[in-house]
C-alpha cells in the first residue's frame, strides 16, 4: 500500500488484506520511496562518443538504436541480434520483446536473468510434472506440518514467507522444520534437524532420504501405483523402468553410503526421511538447489520424495519452488521469454507451437526459427566472438550478475574492431550501463503500469501511481517505438506490431489469447478483474472462475481448489498429472554427479555465493538507501573457525580469493556459518577490488542452463 503526496511517492506498508503477504513487507521494501528518488536515477538517453557518455534526444537515440539493428540484420542475418531481458520488467514488456525478436525478427536470441536463477526448477517441473511452475500455493504453509527448506536461506531472501513459516511453527506445537544446506544461514536457529552436506553432494542426501522412506515401508505404494512412473537415462535416452529398479537403484543410496559421498550422519538422513514421510510436507527451496550443473536432477529428487510418499496435491503437501526475482515466474517464464521456449508453455522446437503463435501474432509461416537461440552464457559467449553485432540489454545487470564476469564484461565493453551495438535500458548507473554504447533511462515500477505474477502462479496489477522523472520511459515504449522504427526499416513486416498496441492493456487482451486452451488458461483474468481483485492465480479459464490453489488436483469443492483440466470424472482430492506422459509424473533415478569444479590441492575450499537480507542482488536499488547501504556497507566472506586458525586469519582480516578465472579481496567474517572447507560470499557489492564474481565459474547444467553459481575451487590467503 503507497502513500502519495502531491504526485511524490512518500510512504510504504504491508496490505494486511492481502491473501499472500498479509500486510507483512521486508526491510528492503519499506525504503523504496527513498529508492525511487534516488539522485543518480537516469534522467535522459546517453550515448558514447569518444570514450564518454554525451546527452541525446529521444529520437536520435530510438533511430541510432534501429539503423544499428537492422544494420546487423541487413548484413549479417537475423540471428546477429540479441534480446537480454529481465525478471524485473513487467510481464507486458517481456512478451512485447518476445513477440517482436521471434516473430518480427525471426531470432529466438531471446534471454533474460531467469536462466541465472530459476532455469533449474523450470526444467525440474517440466521433465517430472509435464509443465512449469508449482502446483500448490503460498496457502499450503498454514496447512503444512512438515518444513523442508533445501538450499534456500528463507529466513534473509525471503523474510515473508519465512515469517509465516514462524508463525505456523508457534501456532502448531508438532510443526517441524528440516533444513538441508551446506552453510548454517539464519534458518538453521529454527531447524528441528540440519542436514549440511558436501557443497554439491547433497543429491546423495536425497537420494537416502528415498531409500530409507520406502525400505522402513513409509511409502505410499498406491498414489504410486496410480500416479507415478519411473525412468531412468540410459544411452543419452529416457527409458521406462519398474518400481523394483528404482528399489535396486536406490541400494547404492543408504543413509551409511550416503554419509560416506556427502558427510552428512545415516541417523540425522534417517530421521528427515521419516519426518517428510509423515507430513503434509511442503519443500521450499530456491538457488542452493538450482544454480547448479546437476540443478535439474537436484529438483528432480525433490519432487521424486513427494510423489513416493503421495506429499503432493493435498493441503500442506507440496513441491514449491521459491522465485529469486519479482516477475520470473510471469514475465518471462510464462510468457515464454527464454531461448527454447513460446508463450504458455509452448517450444520453439514444435512445428504445432510455433505455427500457433505465428498465427495469433500475424507473423508469416516460417518466422520463428525451428531451433532454441543462445542461452545467457553462449549468448554472451557469441557477443565477446563478434557473432553477435547488435544487444538491447532489459532491466537488468550483467556485467555485475554474471559468472566469470571478467570474459563476459569484455564481450560487453572491450573496444575493438567491430565491436558489437550494446544499448542498455535501466534506471540507474550499473556496472553494466558502464560498458553501454547507447543508455537509455527506465521507468521504475511505481512509474508505468503492467502485470507481475508470483511463485503461486498469481497475477497481479501494478497501477502506474506517480510519473517517472526526466525523460525516463517504460520499457514498454521503448520496445514499442523499436518495433515501429524496424518496421520502417524493413527488418519487420509492416503492421506487425506499430498501430496494433498502444498501451500494455492491448498487450495483455493478447497474452489472455494465447493462454487461452493451455494449462495457463487466464482467459478470466481481466484487466478489470486485476483492478478489483487482489490478484487471481491461473489457470482461470472463465471470468467467474476463482483461480487455482492447487494444480492437478480435484478439490473438496466443485469449483474451488480444482484446476480446470483435471479430470471432472475423478473423486474430490483425486489428482490428473494431465501434462505429464500417460498422465502419470515420473520418479527420474538420476547418478550422483559431482560439481564441475571440486574442491582440490591447489584450491581446497568451495566458494559459494548468496545474498543478505538488506541487499538484493546487484544493489542496483538498495544500495541506494542509506540505512541499508549502512547494515552491510563493504563485501565479507565468511570463514570457518578451523579453517581460519589453519589459515592464520583473523576477523576482519583482509582475505584474497582466487580462483582458476580470477580474484576478489574482502573482510574476513571468521563465523561457524559455512561448514569446514566452505567459504560463503554474497555478491552485492560493485568494487572491483570486492567483485566475487570475477572468481564464480561458468559451467552450466546441461539441461536448464544455469550457471553453477554455488560451487567453484578456490584458495585463500591473507591479502
Amino acid at each position: 500500500m503507497l502513500g502519495v503526496r502531491d504526485g511524490q511517492l512518500v510512504s510504504l506498508r504491508g496490505d494486511p488484506e492481502h491473501p499472500t503477504t498479509k500486510g507483512l513487507v521486508c526491510a528492503k521494501a519499506l525504503f523504496l520511496p527513498k529508492i525511487v528518488y534516488s539522485e543518480d536515477r537516469l534522467n535522459y538517453p546517453m550515448v558514447r562518443r569518444n570514450g564518454e557518455f554525451v546527452r541525446i534526444g529521444w529520437d536520435e537515440a530510438m533511430n541510432l538504436l534501429a539503423e544499428k539493428f537492422a544494420g546487423a540484420i541487413k548484413k549479417h542475418g537475423t540471428d546477429s541480434v540479441a534480446f537480454y531481458g529481465s525478471g524485473q520488467a513487467m510481464s507486458e514488456e517481456s512478451y512485447l520483446a518476445n513477440r517482436l525478436f521471434k516473430g518480427g525478427i525471426g531470432t529466438n536470441n531471446v534471454e533474460g536473468n531467469p536462466r541465472l536463477c530459476m532455469a533449474s526448477a523450470v526444467g525440474g517441473y517440466v521433465t517430472t510434472f509435464g509443465k512449469d511452475e508449482p502446483m500448490g500455493c503460498y496457502d499450503d504453509i498454514e496447512h503444512a506440518k512438515v518444513f523442508f527448506l533445501v538450499g534456500s536461506n528463507t529466513a534473509e531472501c525471503h523474510p515473508v514467507i519465512f515469517d509465516q513459516i514462524l508463525a505456523r511453527k508457534q501456532a502448531g506445537r508438532d510443526v517441524l522444520i528440516v533444513v538441508l544446506d551446506p552453510r548454517k544461514s539464519p534458518v538453521k536457529h529454527v531447524a528441528d534437524i540440519h542436514l549440511d552436506p558436501v557443497p554439491g553432494f547433497d543429491l546423495a542426501v536425497l537420494h537416502a532420504m528415498a531409500q530409507t522412506i520406502i525400505a522402513e515401508n513409509r511409502h505410499d505404494r498406491d498414489f504410486i501405483d496410480k500416479h507415478a512412473q519411473f525412468k531412468i537415462v540410459r544411452d543419452g535416452k529416457p527409458t521406462n523402468v519398474s518400481f523394483d529398479d528404482y528399489v535396486k537403484f536406490l541400494d547404492d543410496f543408504t543413509p551409511e553410503k550416503a554419509e560416506r559421498i556427502c558427510g552428512v550422519s545415516a541417523n540425522r538422513i534417517r530421521e528427515a526421511a521419516r519426518l517428510f514421510a509423515v507430513g503434509p510436507t511442503m519443500s521450499l527451496w530456491t538457488m542452493g538447489l538450482n544454480q547448479r550443473t546437476t540443478g535439474v536432477w537436484a529438483n528432480n529428487l525433490m519432487h521424486n520424495l513427494h510423489l513416493i510418499t503421495g506429499q503432493i496435491n493435498k493441503p500442506g503437501a507440496t513441491s514449491f519452488s521459491l522465485t529469486g526475482q519479482p516477475n520470473a515466474c510471469g514475465g518471462v517464464r510464462d510468457t515464454g521469454s527464454l531461448c527454447h521456449i513460446l508463450p504458455y508453455g509452448r517450444s520453439v522446437s514444435k512445428a504445432d507451437h510455433r505455427a500457433e503463435m505465428e498465427t495469433l501474432w500475424g507473423s508469416k509461416p516460417g518466422t520463428i526459427p525451428d531451433e532454441p537461440g543462445l542461452h545467457t552464457i553462449a549468448m554472451f559467449e557469441a557477443l565477446g566472438e563478434d557473432k553477435i553485432q547488435a544487444m538491447l540489454i532489459c532491466t537488468t545487470n550483467p556485467g555485475h550478475s554474471l559468472p566469470n564476469c571478467h570474459r563476459h564484461r569484455d564481450a560487453m565493453g572491450k573496444p575493438r574492431p567491430n565491436k558489437p551495438f550494446v544499448c542498455v535500458i535501466d534506471a540507474y548507473p550499473t556496472r553494466t550501463t558502464e560498458l553501454a554504447d547507447l543508455v537509455l533511462p527506465a521507468a521504475m515500477w511505481a512509474e508505468k503500469t503492467g502485470v507481475f505474477g508470483m511463485s503461486e502462479r498469481r497475477y497481479q496489477l501494478h497501477p502506474q501511481i506517480i510519473s517517472p522523472p526526466g525523460e525516463a520511459r517504460s520499457d514498454f515504449d521503448v520496445i514499442l517505438d523499436l518495433a515501429g522504427r524496424l518496421e520502417d526499416l524493413g527488418v519487420v513486416q509492416r503492421g506487425y506490431i506499430k498501430g496494433k498496441f498502444k498501451t500494455t492493456d492491448d498487450i495483455w487482451d493478447e497474452m489472455r489469447q494465447a493462454s487461452k486452451g493451455t494449462a495457463y488458461d487466464f482467459m478470466g483474468i481481466t484487466r478489470k478483474r486485476l483492478h478489483a481483485e487482489r490478484g487471481v492465480r491461473w489457470p482461470a479459464p472463465t471470468e467467474d472462475h476463482p483461480g487455482t490453489a492447487r494444480r492437478y488436483v480435484k478439490g473438496e469443492d466443485p469449483i474451488l481448489d480444482r484446476g480446470p483440466y483435471a479430470d471432472n470424472s475423478l473423486s474430490p482430492g483425486d489428482t490428473k498429472f494431465y501434462a505429464a506422459p500417460d498422465h502419470r509424473a515420473i520418479v527420474w533415478l538420476r547418478p550422483v554427479k559431482p560439481p564441475a569444479e571440486p574442491a582440490d590441492n591447489e584450491y581446497p575450499f568451495i566458494l559459494s555465493t548468496g545474498r543478505v537480507l538488506e541487499h538484493w542482488h546487484t544493489g542496483t536499488m538498495t544500495m541506494k538507501a542509506d540505512e541499508l547501504r549502512r547494515a552491510y556497507p563493504e563485501a565479507f566472506v565468511e570463514i570457518n573457525p578451523e579453517d581460519a586458525r589453519e589459515l592464520g586469519i583473523r576477523n576482519g582480516d583482509q582475505v584474497r580469493i582466487t580462483s582458476r578465472r580470477g580474484e576478489a579481496v574482502m573482510k574476513s567474517r571468521v563465523v561457524d556459518m559455512p561448514r569446514k572447507g566452505m567459504v560463503f560470499a554474497p555478491f552485492h557489492w560493485e568494487d572491483d577490488r570486492a567483485f566475487i564474481n570475477y572468481v564464480t565459474i561458468d559451467a552450466f547444467d546441461p539441461g536448464s542452463k544455469q550457471p553453477e553459481f554455488k560451487i567453484c575451487a578456490v584458495k585463500l590467503a591473507k591479502a
